[in-house]
């Protein structure tokens, strides 16, 4: 096994806490009018397939979309996700928020709403007899997929929102399912040790972030707990071989880049996401988890147009211009890239919102507008006109280069994107020799990183613009052996078996439905030494492990990595080999 002196994580017992070290791309896609929360992560395509990952009961809506909290998006094509906990539903035109008012309980205004006089406990004989309003104490035992800690009445599931692991909580019945009750958190009666005030002020209202109220350590913790209880839950593994998650020294303006929705109140133009279930828009002037120049290009631009008083689109009547401030700052090249989403290409004071732009932002690289006239869904459209200064910014992962252009796809957190791509090297085992097949490729970044290593690297991804990405980077890396194909994985990898060409190493890197079943199937049957599984979803990862299992595979070791800190979101790598084989 790769790295044999690595030591694996055991299952930590109640209070210990686990040892921890110190993809994320941008949307093709991302939500409409109240579902635009979805600004987040790791934009990968799907195709025709609808997935539900909930453990219990969940539901969705078409034409839906769950804010799954700033992190972890992966764009679509024709396919919906549904990553509700389950009791999680979304309604149509808005955007569910997983980390709702009850998470405010980490601030001094929900505890103190929750202090007041002691709630009287309904005593129920057996979970059947529960309804709503009742009031029940509840021992939670640890985190949902979606941040919510979750505990057991009379054996039935319960969750609650904003509650930790290891806390008793009296709560009050909000819905009664089959499978599951919800309830709202209303006094804490043993507090976690992890529990912390929230930093941010709009924590548990905007739902960019679900457990900023939990010390980084508890976060790290529970984040390997989410793990183990999905490969119990689904792969039938009770103690999975481990490695010690991958954090980050300072788990705060992480994300290179925003993209944030613009209204207007009393007090003027706000830049910000949408409130859960609702249209109500929230300003997050100062995210702390946006990098500082993120945050302060935003501030600025959003005053900037004020100043000039160019008009701002409204959502309900469908009039005005500029709709969303995107933003984006090179960790590496110190570039800042500015653009601003409108329905027109007719910019007023188009050249003095340039100077002033320039005058108050002087690390601005780029200004673009794009425009998107349509009631869709789709944060860009498909026109993209350059206002000032160069077309792309310059950034770089390791020895990679990377021209971004406005609607470029990149990671979201580079600093733990170095860490994944290292883990999946490190799982791949490569000396030089072999060949390698990167699925759901995105623009090329896990193939293009093997790349030295490999003796050939062929990505697939159905995406066409995508393709053309990694083609590009391909060539402006001096990547000669990794080429890139357009199409689906089930359906290119089992034309090259049959034309002869049998890949030592397969990696899969899928958005967070996971992966097709008929992709699986040519897995099964191209039979590669190792398997490398990139994954953003816990649930499905591990339902699709089990049938890599079933078909031949064993785990090696899991290793995951915090690429989200603040949010309930955590990626891994996976290494499974083919047994027999060494």
């Amino acid at each position: 096994m790769t790295n044999n002196n690595h030591k694996f994580t055991k299952k930590p017992e109640h209070n210990r806490p686990a040892h921890h070290a110190a993809k994320a791309n941008d949307n093709y896609k991302s939500g409409k009018g109240a579902s635009a929360n979805n600004t987040s992560v790791n934009s990968k395509s799907t195709s025709g397939k609808s997935a539900n990952t909930a453990s219990v009961n969940s539901k969705s809506t078409s034409g839906k979309s769950a804010n799954t909290a700033y992190a972890n998006n992966k764009p679509t094509s024709g396919k919906s996700a549904n990553n509700t906990s389950a009791y999680s539903k979304s309604t149509s035109g808005k955007s569910v928020n997983t980390a709702s008012a009850s998470n405010k309980s980490a601030n001094s205004k929900t505890q103190k709403k929750m202090s007041h006089k002691n709630p009287r406990v309904t005593d129920r004989h057996t979970a059947e007899e529960v309804h709503t309003g009742d009031r029940i104490v509840v021992t939670i035992k640890r985190l949902g997929i979606n941040g919510e800690g979750v505990g057991y009445y009379r054996r039935k599931a319960v969750f609650i929102e904003g509650a930790l692991p290891n806390e008793v909580i009296k709560a009050q019945v909000t819905r009664v399912e089959n499978k599951f009750i919800a309830a709202e958190m209303k006094q804490i009666e043993k507090r976690s040790p992890y529990r912390v005030d929230a930093p941010c002020p709009v924590f548990g209202i905007c739902g960019g972030c679900q457990i900023q109220h939990m010390s980084y350590e508890g976060q790290l913790a529970a984040k390997e707990d989410i793990l183990r209880e999905a490969f119990s839950r689904y792969s039938g593994i009770e103690d999975v071989r481990m490695k010690p998650i991958l954090g980050m020294e300072h788990p705060w303006g992480y994300r290179n880049k925003a993209q944030l929705q613009l209204g207007m109140q009393q007090e003027g133009i706000i830049a910000g996401l949408y409130a859960a279930d609702s249209h109500k828009l929230i300003d997050i002037t100062g995210c702390p988890i946006q990098h500082p120049k993120i945050n302060d290009a935003v501030d600025k631009t959003r005053n900037v147009l004020q100043q000039l008083q160019i008009p701002i689109y409204k959502d309900k009547s469908g009039h005005g211009l500029v709709r969303t401030i995107v933003a984006r700052w090179g960790f590496q090249s110190e570039q800042l890239q500015i653009t601003l989403i409108t329905t027109s290409d007719k910019l007023p004071r188009r050249e003095e919102l340039i100077q002033e732009l320039r005058s108050v932002i002087p690390e601005l690289t780029s200004i673009a507008l794009n425009v998107n006239p349509k009631n869709t869904s789709l944060i860009f459209g498909n026109k993209t006109v350059v206002l000032w200064g160069a077309d792309s910014i310059q950034e770089s992962l390791g020895d990679l280069e990377f021209t971004l252009s406005p609607r470029a796809f990149f990671q979201l957190n580079p600093l733990q994107t170095v860490k994944l791509y290292e883990s999946v090297r490190m799982a791949a085992g490569l000396t030089g020799r072999e060949t390698v097949v990167d699925a759901y490729c995105g623009t090329g970044t896990i193939g293009l990183w093997l790349a030295p290593y490999a003796g050939q690297v062929r990505g697939i991804e159905s995406i066409p613009e995508a393709v053309e990405d990694a083609q590009a980077n391909a060539g402006r890396n001096g990547r000669a052996n990794a080429t890139f194909y357009e199409g689906y994985a089930e359906e290119l990898l089992p034309r090259w078996v049959k034309s002869g060409f049998s890949p030592d190493v397969i990696i899969a890197d899928p958005p967070r439905t996971g992966l097709d079943p008929r992709f699986i199937e040519a897995v099964l049957r191209t039979k590669p030494k190792r398997f490398v599984y990139v994954s953003c979803n816990p649930s499905t990862l591990a339902k699709d492990c089990k049938s890599l299992l079933d078909g031949g595979y064993s785990i090696e070791w899991v290793q995951p990595v915090d690429m989200f800190p603040q949010t309930s979101h955590v990626e891994c790598t996976v290494l499974l080999k083919l047994k027999g084989q060494e």
